[in-house]
């Protein structure tokens, strides 16, 4: 029963249904409304303790901004650490749930390893990421997409010129957030490095305006994804583009994704991390 609660749990988290509908489920799975009631303040309790870097002792400064960008103010979040003057950046680009605490989080801990670190927010033409994401997808339809890359693009010249940037900058993102990052990296000929997760590849005709270094990850059970993968490294390779893949077999899609239990794979995220970090540390130095 525990695994299948967990399952539940994880899709309601992810938008893939309404809390109604959730606590229907949960109800049929423990047996009565009481029971499914009981349970549910503990289960969002350790989701909390599980996904959030507790603030009274993060060493960062955190805090909600707004920058300018292609379709007006984006707003975005923002954190660094709490000692020092001026620090290299990187964005992180969400996944297609929007600006959730889980990318909050990593936010934050892309910031404990000494980089001034933002996450803007794709929905904000349409007001913002909702508190309730069981119809988000909807608002992902509606964003024009050549206006959401620009919007991501314009974030790469905001943090070149922050006074507490040193003026390098890197991105990276995960499933949405991934194909953005490729596509940041296509656009954006100023950017310093780049990190796509699992993320959709650009057209191999795009490849050649890439300036960035790149280092993709992707799981091995993504067919979807990894379909797009030698086209994109034989246009690497044909462009000489400096590059790194990663495939981590055994590792579904999102398996980053620490606030979703049916997706994360512990051994994999911790060494794609391991080797994002080092990444950024070399090339935005």
């Amino acid at each position: 029963m525990e695994k299948e609660v967990k399952r539940v749990f994880s899709d309601f988290k992810n938008g893939l249904f309404s809390r109604r509908i959730f606590i229907r489920k949960l109800t049929m799975i423990t047996g009565s409304t009481a029971a499914a009631m009981t349970l549910l303040p503990f289960l969002e309790e350790n989701e909390s303790s599980a996904a959030i870097m507790p603030e009274q002792d993060s060493g960062l400064i955190t805090e909600f901004i707004e920058y300018p960008g292609e379709t007006g103010e984006m707003k975005a979040f923002l954190a660094r650490p709490e000692k020092g003057k001026r620090f290299p950046a990187v964005i992180v680009i969400h996944e297609n749930r929007g600006l959730v605490p889980h990318i909050r989080d990593v936010t934050k801990r892309m910031a404990k390893e000494g980089f001034l670190s933002m996450a803007p927010d794709a929905l904000s033409p349409l007001g913002g990421t909702p508190e309730d994401i069981t119809n988000v997808g909807d608002m992902f339809k509606q964003l024009d997409s050549e206006k959401t890359v620009k919007n991501f693009v314009a974030a790469v010249k905001y943090l070149k010129t922050h006074p507490l940037s040193t003026g390098k900058v890197g991105c990276t993102g995960f499933c949405w957030g991934g194909a953005m990052t490729n596509q940041v990296a296509v656009n954006a000929p100023d950017l310093d490095a780049a990190v796509p997760y699992y993320g959709r590849q650009p057209l191999p005709e795009d490849v050649e305006k890439i300036k960035a270094p790149i280092m993709a990850h992707y799981a091995g059970n993504d067919a979807g994804i990894n379909a797009g993968i030698p086209a994109f490294e034989e246009a690497l390779k044909k462009y000489n583009k400096e590059y790194r893949i990663f495939m981590y077999e055994g590792a579904g899609h999102a398996f980053n994704n620490d606030s979703n239990p049916e997706r994360y794979n512990e051994e994999s995220a911790k060494l794609a991390w391991g080797r994002t970090i080092d990444f950024f540390k070399e090339k935005l130095k």
